[in-house]
């Protein structure tokens, strides 16, 4: 997303959240202050003072941290390796292990982490791989640490700790930079908030003053107020009635002094606070024939350990089934067994008629399974191929994407532009880089590829990650339409809010093993929770 005259003052000691639809600008505008993009006109100024960053190694200079929405880590090193990785202390040339263990670990301590230093990350949970970044640019000295979706992965408890840490680097005298989709979290942790607007910024407000749905109408502005509220509706009722005009709602004025980041805002709010969101749970229609029957699975992370240690699971035509449970407890594996990207060791099942032994990625598409997994990067797209390349792969074979053994780029761009003007993917230019999208408009691309091939059975991972708040309702809808056209569908979600809004039946699962089956009738979040955490049925 390219910016428009965005002018933003970041203060000192201060929580400063952003936040925008997917596309707005949030993620390019701090990609400015961190050096990773140049802007072509405006001024960036640092304590008063005018600077142009060349690169994020100038940025990190004047003081400016920044942790992406997906990690910079390097998972075969240990947490004391990354964190020092480019500033490595040294002994007569050499790297000095035992120095460098006692800064990283005196650099914890004095910021409240408990990490091991001589961890490798790759055994640490996404919630720790979190605070090594976070650490990292901290041991480099920064008093502005910038956090890109920094919640979008972690547990509620883990996200509760983040926003712990957060406040404590700000009563520390840091400045944190916060750009979240997450709204009600935004304003439980917030000093200030930013609202961006296709490249622009259009309102600072307080947020001790605002209100979660006053937020979401200031993100989506007047012109799209209905069309947010009716994709909201799904997924958070008193957004959308803040949305339809419900709820007393916001105006503000900004003034802004060209392209420099100082610009002031001022925004009159009425009303009260917003209510609790509550999901609205939508009956599922009958259930039909059985599409995955699996029985004693077992397969081994890539630690080499037991990840998966017996899971029987059902899933049939016409029902959404989700799978809760605290990141790590084989959530990842299951879904890769399921799409033939992992091995079982030990178990047997049927999948769409086949077995589940020996399924590969091939067969599993071949035979109907679409598959949304939880890091698009590594497993859904190619991001230095197109946008329309991108949403014909695994279907680049068939109409309209071919035509006999040739490519039918007319087809394809034309089914490439129906998609992204039905999720909303900005810009909506199929001949563009996918790299040049947003993560939350990547998201929007695997989602539409995957839906649009209309799979039997639909394994989904995370599917709401880095979106905002009218993109997660569109995607839930668009997964309830599957389930109503006779698809089956595996949700798999660290957010038991969303589990619980769609699923039609629920299995916990702990350290590789179901430790819960809950059909809707039998939802009850605190259950849920203790079988999460492994407590038997019935125990306090």
């Amino acid at each position: 997303m390219s910016l428009e005259d965005a002018s933003l003052d970041v203060r000192e000691g201060e929580l400063l959240a952003v936040v925008g639809e997917n596309g707005a600008g949030k993620t390019s505008l701090m990609n400015v202050l961190y050096g990773l993009y140049q802007p072509d006109r405006g001024e960036l100024s640092v304590d008063g003072q005018p600077v142009r960053f060349k690169s994020p190694r100038d940025a990190i200079a004047r003081g400016i941290g920044m942790v992406h929405q997906h990690f910079m880590l390097v998972p075969t090193l240990t947490v004391v390796e990354n964190v020092v990785l480019g500033r490595e202390p040294t002994r007569r040339g050499l790297f000095d292990l035992e120095r460098a263990v006692t800064e990283v670990a005196a650099t914890c301590a004095r910021f409240g982490f408990n990490l091991e230093p001589r961890a490798r990350v790759d055994t640490l949970t996404v919630g720790s791989q979190q605070k090594v970044e976070i650490v990292k640019a901290l041991h480099r000295g920064a008093q502005v640490l910038v956090l890109d979706e920094p919640t979008a992965v972690l547990t509620p408890q883990e996200s509760d700790e983040l926003a712990h840490v957060m406040r404590g680097l700000v009563a520390q005298g840091r400045t944190v930079v916060l750009i979240s989709h997450k709204l009600k979290e935004v304003l439980g942790v917030a000093d200030r908030v930013a609202v961006m607007r296709r490249g622009r910024v259009v309102a600072e407000v307080r947020a001790s003053e605002t209100t979660v749905g006053q937020l979401a109408s200031l993100m989506v502005g007047e012109g799209h107020r209905a069309v947010a509220a009716a994709q909201a509706q799904a997924v958070v009722p008193d957004v959308a009635h803040a949305l339809a005009g419900g709820a007393p709602t916001g105006t503000a004025s900004l003034a802004l002094t060209g392209g420099a980041p100082t610009g002031t805002a001022s925004l009159a709010l009425t009303g009260g606070a917003a209510s609790s969101p509550t999901a609205e749970r939508v009956p599922s229609p009958s259930t039909g024939e059985v599409l995955l029957e699996a029985r004693g699975l077992q397969a081994v992370g890539d630690n080499g350990r037991p990840a998966l240690r017996g899971v029987d699971l059902t899933v049939s035509a016409g029902e959404i089934v989700g799978i809760a449970g605290v990141d790590g407890n084989g959530q990842r594996e299951l879904a890769e067994v399921l799409t033939g990207l992992r091995s079982l060791t030990s178990g047997s099942g049927t999948l769409l008629g086949g077995a589940l032994a020996g399924l590969t990625p091939a067969r599993a598409r071949e035979r109907g399974v679409g598959h949304i997994p939880e890091d698009r990067l590594r497993r859904a797209v190619v991001k230095a191929l197109t946008v329309e390349e991108n949403v014909a792969l695994g279907r680049h074979t068939r109409p309209p994407f071919a035509r006999g053994p040739w490519i039918d780029f007319t087809g394809r761009h034309e089914r490439t532009r129906v998609l992204l003007d039905a999720y909303d993917v900005r810009p909506p230019d199929p001949t563009l880089p996918l790299e040049r999208l947003s993560g939350g408009n990547q998201q929007k691309v695997v989602v539409a590829r995957e839906l649009d091939a209309r799979p039997r059975l639909l394994v989904v991972v995370q599917p709401t990650r880095g979106l905002d708040i009218g993109a997660v309702a569109h995607v839930h809808e668009k997964l309830r339409e599957a389930r109503a056209q006779g698809a089956g569908v595996l949700l798999v979600s660290l957010d038991l809010e969303e589990v619980l809004a769609l699923s039609d039946r629920v299995y916990v699962l702990f350290e590789g093993r179901v430790t819960g089956h809950f059909t809707r009738e039998q939802f009850d979040e605190r259950e849920l929770g203790r079988r999460m955490l492994g407590a038997e049925p019935g125990h306090a």
